[in-house]
């Protein structure tokens, strides 16, 4: 799989997620893909930690307003009903567990629901942003990554990078398959058909736990 069918194949099993209704928060970068392939019949409420509820996909291009953009800085609309406010306010929507999923990308996650994804040691980064806020108060955490980096575990025993949360992520969804954390570690429950449960398990820094009900991703 070259690098966009990865983050295809991704993004088509994160949307499913998302149900009727939902007030969903989704990461910069692979997550926010997610609402391209999101069914016509489920209607999401779209939020964004910088102050926006009703978001709407990108604009097409010449049609951006420089007053409406996302957490990441891209221009966004705003749907029917929309409303943006201050910053004080989107995370007291966040903090109060007022979003359903929040989708998510991470640099690593372990097998006890670690999430690491705002910090490499001695390379410069803005800071940790909402993430911390967004990991903590969101009802289901969804990280949506690519199973490895350059051939690295992403997915380990026990996170080296500095955490955002500890013990927060619910459900893993890679190009591999999906995973959900559970007390006795984590749990494959759908594999992905162009991979053997071996290449899997070799791509992964900790142990599965193969699901009785494993599916086709």
């Amino acid at each position: 799989m070259d690098k966009n069918q990865v983050r295809e194949t991704i993004a088509r099993r994160a949307a499913i997620e998302l149900k009727d209704g939902d007030v969903v928060n989704l990461g910069i970068g692979l997550p926010t893909q997610v609402l391209k392939y999101l069914s016509p019949k489920v209607k999401v409420i779209m939020q964004s930690e910088n102050g926006c509820m009703g978001m709407g996909n990108p604009p097409e291009p010449g049609q951006e307003d420089p007053d409406l953009i996302d957490a990441g800085g891209g221009p966004i609309t705003l749907q029917p009903g929309g409303s943006c406010f201050d910053s004080a306010t989107s995370f007291a929507i966040i903090r109060g567990g007022h979003v359903d999923v929040t989708m998510l990308g991470s640099l690593q996650v372990d097998e006890k629901g670690n999430i690491a994804n705002w910090s490499i040691p001695g390379v410069k980064t803005p800071g940790i942003g909402g993430a911390m806020d967004l990991i903590t108060g969101a009802k289901k955490v969804i990280v949506t990554m690519e199973h490895t980096a350059k051939g690295n575990h992403k997915i380990l025993k026990h996170c080296t990078l500095p955490l955002t949360a500890a013990g927060q992520v619910d459900r893993i969804i890679t190009e591999m398959g999906v995973m959900d954390v559970t007390p006795d570690g984590l749990m494959l429950k759908e594999i992905n058909s162009e991979f053997t449960l071996e290449q899997v398990q070799e791509a992964t820094g900790c142990r599965l736990i193969i699901s009785k009900d494993l599916k086709n991703m």
